[in-house]
């Protein structure tokens, strides 16, 4: 159950990222692919920081911080 919402967190995390970083997304599904990754990406940041950001929204920060980076990434490969 805890795959489950992590992965539905990660497909919000994608949406919001390729919001915030405007225009730099590739499209619904890859941004849904990059913000289950970037939710990997952004728990493991924290991680290593020793930040700790319980429930639901602090896990959506975390996953957001992280798709964000990821399509930032992935918008400087593509140039």
């Amino acid at each position: 159950m805890t795959y489950i919402l992590f992965i539905i967190i990660g497909i919000i995390a994608g949406w919001l990222g390729s919001i915030i970083v405007k225009g730099k997304g590739q499209g619904l599904l890859i941004n849904m692919i990059v913000g289950i990754i970037g939710a990997f990406i952004g728990g493991s940041i924290l991680d290593l920081l020793n930040i700790n950001m319980p429930g639901f929204f602090g896990v959506l920060v975390a996953s957001t911080l992280g798709a964000v980076l990821l399509i930032w990434l992935i918008g400087l490969i593509r140039r």
